[in-house]
């Protein structure tokens, strides 16, 4: 019976299911891209060779590592859950 209605309903449950699909994979690659460890590093070495070839001043330089670094900080700690 369950079928039968899965069916009948599928035009209207479909898009959503759908929609939900879609938005749950934003929500993968976004968290994926917000605590990768490798990335965040590669941002961080970004960062110092823009502050060393004069392109940021010292305080933007500052503001960025320090909001990496808590990016860096939470992706260690989500890795370390996740271990668990």
């Amino acid at each position: 019976m369950g079928l039968v209605l899965d069916l009948i309903a599928l035009p209207v449950t479909g898009p959503i299911k759908g929609l939900m699909w879609i938005a749950q994979q934003l929500v993968d690659r976004a968290e994926h891209e917000l605590y990768d460890s490798g990335d965040i590093r590669g941002k961080l070495l970004e960062l110092e060779l823009r502050y060393d070839m004069g392109e940021i001043g010292e305080d933007e330089y500052n503001a960025s590592e320090q909001e990496l670094l808590l990016r860096l900080k939470a992706s260690r700690e989500r890795e370390m859950a996740a271990q668990e």
